[in-house]
């Protein structure tokens, strides 16, 4: 999926992160700022990773403030951002599986 402009998804509330994505021409960076990262951070990372590989994202910066969001807030948070991005208004269901 081709980002075409900066997108946010997410809050700053406990058990949930804010994500803010921008496009790019560069290699996907991901950044991961968490209360939990060091408990938690190879388990966040490998879900963001997951959902965009899914979606076909391979370019951008993608910056999570984390504040103990399950993996299923992650998911939702990530598919939010990136669909805003692309400017996308429909999700292919198939390809999250």
């Amino acid at each position: 999926m081709l980002l075409k402009q900066e997108a946010l998804a997410g809050t700053l509330e406990s058990s949930d992160l804010f994500i803010r994505i921008t496009p790019s021409d560069d290699p996907l960076e991901i950044v991961i700022e968490s209360e939990v990262l060091h408990q938690f951070g190879k388990q966040i990372r490998a879900t963001v990773e997951e959902v965009l590989d899914h979606l076909g994202v391979t370019t951008g910066t993608l910056i999570i403030q984390d504040k103990g969001a399950l993996d299923c807030t992650i998911r939702a948070r990530v598919q939010a951002a990136v669909m805003r991005a692309a400017g996308e208004t429909t999700l292919d269901w198939e390809a999250l599986k």
